[in-house]
């Protein structure tokens, strides 16, 4: 009996949203400079990363309201039968978690994000070294753009789109760098930049200190791998173990079991 009762309060609520007789959309815009306290500071940020710069913060963030406000009622709904101050705080802490949960996946895209970028920086930096070789930066770049990893092309797009619209400052490179703020970004866009500025004479001198850094860079991301793939089998090794252990533990009690049984 309950359950049908529960079921037929979420249809009665679902369907006054639907109707406008409540609205929890018209709640968040009444109170919205209070809800927005609550905003994380690198929320925006995250969130452009994840879906480019022409996606609607507020409306994303105003989703994650609802639907801790949603969870909340609903909780609360729930658990009426049985209303403490123990009760009340669960249903919050449901609701906080649903508000959160958004904002932990945002970070832990950009965690893994930043990490295939800078792992795989170094790479594409040596490819574009050979290039460079032959060809002025700008033109390097261009023509780097179609076998560079997916990761990069379009924040490579973007560099070249400003370099070709006529702007010969540092700044199209360093929004490069700003874009994948990983490590050395900075500092190898910087040598780039220095690179394509360079006379002819100067060229090979500084292309040498290019490919050192891009070197180093490498290294260091072989360093990377190999610690992963390391902790990777320490893990394996680790839950192989404990599967044993406990198999072995478990068969120890039945054959315990069984001796006590027939005795």
């Amino acid at each position: 009996m309950y359950i049908e009762i529960l079921l037929c309060a979420i249809i009665i609520f679902f369907v006054c949203e639907y109707s406008g007789i409540v609205s929890t959309g018209k709640f968040i815009s009444d109170y919205q400079d209070i809800l927005l306290k609550f905003k994380e500071k690198d929320y925006e940020f995250l969130l452009k990363a994840r879906y480019g710069g022409d996606v609607d913060v507020n409306e994303m963030y105003n989703k994650r309201i609802r639907n801790a406000l949603i969870v909340l009622g609903l909780s609360l709904f729930v658990l009426i039968t049985d209303l403490s101050y123990l009760t009340i705080i669960f249903a919050v802490v449901i609701a906080i978690l649903v508000f959160k949960l958004p904002y932990m996946n945002l970070k832990s895209y950009r965690s893994k994000h930043m990490h295939e970028i800078d792992v795989q920086l170094p790479y594409y930096l040596k490819n574009l070294e050979i290039l460079i070789q032959h060809y002025t930066v700008p033109v390097a770049i261009g023509k780097s753009v179609e076998t560079a990893p997916s990761i990069f092309k379009e924040g490579l797009q973007k560099l070249i789109d400003s370099i070709n619209a006529g702007d010969s400052s540092v700044e199209p490179y360093m929004q490069f760098a700003r874009d994948y703020p990983v490590r050395d970004s900075m500092r190898m866009m910087r040598l780039l930049y220095r690179l394509s500025l360079g006379k002819q004479e100067r060229k090979q001198e500084q292309l040498m200190t290019f490919s050192k850094t891009i070197s180093n860079l490498q290294q260091k991301a072989r360093e990377t791998k190999y610690k992963e793939r390391l902790e990777k089998m320490e893990s394996k090794t680790m839950t192989m173990l404990v599967v044993t252990g406990v198999g072995v533990m478990i068969l120890m009690v039945i054959a315990i079991l069984m001796t006590f049984s027939t005795t």
